[in-house]
């Protein structure tokens, strides 16, 4: 992220939002939604755009956001406090919205070859013969990715992940080796394209991630692997979902069954059940929701079993608690949400800290935005969210902070509030946690 040093903060739009409208920075970001569908000008605004537009990084929106905000205030940029001189266009910093193309010669190595089991850096012309050697150390960097990635988050193995599928197209693209060898090679590949995919996911670059789930879904193709082409599915689903796109996500989600069922795993397959409740709830389909849900776990119940992928992991009990409790926040069922959160943050145990310090946000913002809201609970919440930093470096952490703060907002005359968003400032401008 960029330094934030020579930002202006705008606390006028960010009063309209707090006193006028009296949401939260994320349900002020699904009414421009709102608003945007309803002009015929879809976005896929988020909270931390929102935050952007509010601590001055982004000095005017763009032209379809004035439009859009004009529309829901009645008031023009001036009037909103944004700057709307020949300076405003000038960003120290870009929202997640907007992401450059995937870069992949521009790495850091920081010893990332060692770490991935993969030699970064490979020279193109001297390639050479490709074999089971290589296959393998591309399914290790695949496991060993997600595993940091787990239990750290993705800015410290993101680049690493880059540089690492750049020598591995490279073997692809220049190396000899047997019909045999291409086509297990492909599938390594596109397996790393998601997990590449995923880091960028999590690091705000949504751009990014799609190109990359977008070559690994060409890689199952061509090489006949469903499960990679499930996958990939899977995760466009999800990525859909979060940029504001729900009949997409249920779209790529139900692809996603279709390829799955021929792999005969069942908890693969309640995992994309759970990817069209998401994109459900996000539609406000409360009947389409349930179903989905209830399938997922009828999935789910039946056990692991040896056809279940080795990324699959993840997918633990507390994963299955956790993505219902983000329907049913979408859902407007913010009780339902609380409790099914705290049950991933408990069922998690001690593994998978960046998905146990994102549950744990959710359980800050949904006590403090339900019908009779907890203002208490939602503090306590969110004391052990910042607990995590800086061990946990990810944009999703930071961007879920930014939509605690704003939901905490209203509450801020109580004392434990008032503390804590005084140390969630002090946390973020020393810069801790930042991706």
């Amino acid at each position: 992220m960029a330094d934030r040093s020579s930002a202006i903060p705008n606390p006028v739009l960010r009063q309209v939002r707090v006193d006028e409208f009296q949401m939260s920075r994320m349900e002020f970001a699904a009414e421009v939604r709102k608003a945007g569908k309803e002009m015929g000008e879809p976005v896929g605004c988020q909270s931390r755009l929102v935050a952007a537009w509010e601590d001055g990084e982004v000095g005017c929106p763009r032209g379809v956001y004035r439009r859009i905000l004009t529309r829901m205030t009645g008031r023009s940029m001036a009037q909103l406090g944004f700057r709307t001189g020949p300076t405003a266009a000038v960003a120290t910093y870009r929202p997640v919205e907007e992401s450059d193309p995937v870069e992949r010669r521009d790495f850091l190595f920081d010893g990332a070859g060692v770490v991935l089991g993969i030699p970064l850096g490979t020279d193109e012309k001297a390639t050479g013969r490709i074999g089971a050697t290589q296959v393998r150390a591309v399914t290790k960097a695949v496991a060993t990715l997600y595993e940091k990635d787990h239990d750290h988050g993705s800015a410290t193995v993101r680049q690493a992940a880059s540089q690492a599928l750049h020598t591995a197209y490279q073997w692809l693209q220049t190396g000899t080796y047997s019909s045999k060898t291409e086509t297990r090679l492909r599938s390594a590949v596109g397996a790393l394209s998601i997990a590449a995919g995923w880091l960028s996911y999590d690091s705000g670059r949504p751009g990014d991630a799609h190109s990359l789930y977008g070559e690994a879904l060409a890689a199952a193709r061509i090489a006949d692997d469903p499960e990679l082409e499930a996958h990939a599915f899977g995760c466009l689903s999800l990525l859909a979902k979060a940029q504001g796109r729900p009949r997409e996500a249920v779209a790529a989600a139900q692809g996603a069954q279709t390829v799955a069922r021929s792999t005969a795993s069942p908890r693969l397959l309640s995992l994309f059940h759970m990817r069209e409740a998401g994109g459900w709830a996000l539609m406000g389909d409360a009947s389409a929701t349930d179903q989905a849900i209830v399938r997922a776990h009828h999935l789910y119940a039946k056990g692991p079993c040896d056809n279940d992928p080795p990324w699959l992991g993840f997918y633990a009990p507390g994963e299955l608690a956790g993505l219902e409790c983000l329907a049913r926040a979408d859902l407007g069922q913010h009780e339902r949400a609380a409790s099914g959160a705290e049950q991933a943050v408990l069922l998690h145990g001690d593994a998978f800290a960046r998905n146990r310090a994102l549950y744990t946000a959710d359980v800050a913002i949904q006590h403090a935005v339900r019908d009779r809201p907890e203002p208490e609970a939602a503090v306590e919440a969110a004391g052990r969210v910042l607990a995590f930093l800086p061990e946990v470096r990810s944009d999703r952490l930071l961007q879920s902070l930014h939509d605690v703060a704003g939901a905490l907002q209203r509450h801020n005359r109580v004392p434990a509030v008032a503390d804590w968003i005084e140390e969630y400032r002090t946390t973020t401008a020393t810069g801790g946690g930042r991706a």
